[in-house]
């Protein structure tokens, strides 16, 4: 599959064919990194997890949630 390079404001870009992105598993606004070496730039699946807190706190419900622990007697200046 070719593809051409060209200018995009002052930079350049790349466009990737739909086809060739779902046949990787790519998905749109998926983060990835650019690896350079030996004259090849390698697209590959970024391993950073980025986790959106208000999605996890809705997830809640009362079948998942778990009642307090006790972690014992503080043993150094902790407060509560």
């Amino acid at each position: 599959m070719e593809a051409v390079i060209r200018k995009w404001g002052n930079s350049l870009a790349l466009r990737l064919p739909a086809a060739a992105l779902k046949e990787a598993g790519y998905q749109l606004e998926q983060k990835v990194n650019l690896v350079v070496s030996r004259g090849r730039i390698v697209i590959e699946p970024s391993e950073k997890v980025e986790y959106d807190l208000d999605a996890m706190v809705q997830d809640i419900t009362a079948s998942n949630m778990h009642s307090e622990f006790s972690f014992g007697q503080p043993v150094g200046q902790e407060e509560f």
